[in-house]
């Protein structure tokens, strides 16, 4: 077993936006780049305050509003600067971006059973698929997980870019990836050793999100 200390990437969902609060909520994907919404800024403030007293060398986004904003509240108490990951920006929804699940399997049938039964692989109308996500995604983080080796780190990513790569590192088909549950500004603990695969230790913590427990 290797000597080195172990590396810690803490990977959050961002805080929620006008389009998530919607009933029913619409789909965002990567061409819909809203900032936070009230409930989302406060939902940012809360894993801000969550994880002030837990040390940090680095604070990671996408280079979505959503995702910045949610890393600003996280970084500002550390003294540290938002940096952007490529690669982790979220999913592209394709034709669906901006609908509502209903609307997309009254409006497209045939594509949205093919989707609901594959998911892993069968992308968004004109989309990505898990799969696709999964491979831009998963060497970004590999890529971070390298440069702060011994380190803990922060980064703020998406929906679907979190459950792809938490499924892949947790052995679960890409298929069962949307069983993984990631609420606005949850925080997922994975830890590496030098040598080993990345071990997931907690997935959707959220008892810090005002109104996750009501």
């Amino acid at each position: 077993m290797s000597d080195a200390p172990a590396t810690t990437l803490l990977l959050i969902r961002h805080g929620a936006t006008e389009a998530n609060e919607r009933v029913p909520y619409i789909l965002q994907g990567n061409g819909i780049d809203l900032p936070l919404s009230e409930t989302g800024r406060a939902q940012a403030a809360s894993v801000g305050k969550f994880l002030s007293d837990v040390p940090l060398t680095a604070v990671y986004s996408s280079g979505m509003v959503r995702a910045n904003e949610t890393a600003a509240a996280i970084a500002e108490p550390h003294g540290l600067e938002v940096r952007t990951a490529e690669g982790i920006h979220e999913v592209n929804v394709g034709r669906w971006e901006g609908m509502n699940w209903g609307d997309i399997e009254a409006e497209h049938p045939a594509e949205y059973a093919a989707f609901r039964a594959n998911p892993g692989h069968v992308a968004y109308l004109h989309g990505e698929s898990y799969a696709a996500v999964l491979a831009r995604a998963a060497p970004a983080f590999a890529q971070l997980l390298v440069r702060h080796a011994g380190e803990r780190f922060a980064v703020v990513a998406h929906n679907v870019v979190n459950r792809a790569y938490l499924a892949a590192l947790l052995g679960m088909p890409l298929d069962r990836a949307a069983d993984l549950r990631q609420s606005n500004a949850c925080v997922n603990v994975i830890t590496h050793v030098d040598g080993q695969a990345p071990r997931v230790e907690s997935v959707n913590q959220n008892r810090h999100v005002p109104g996750a427990w009501d």
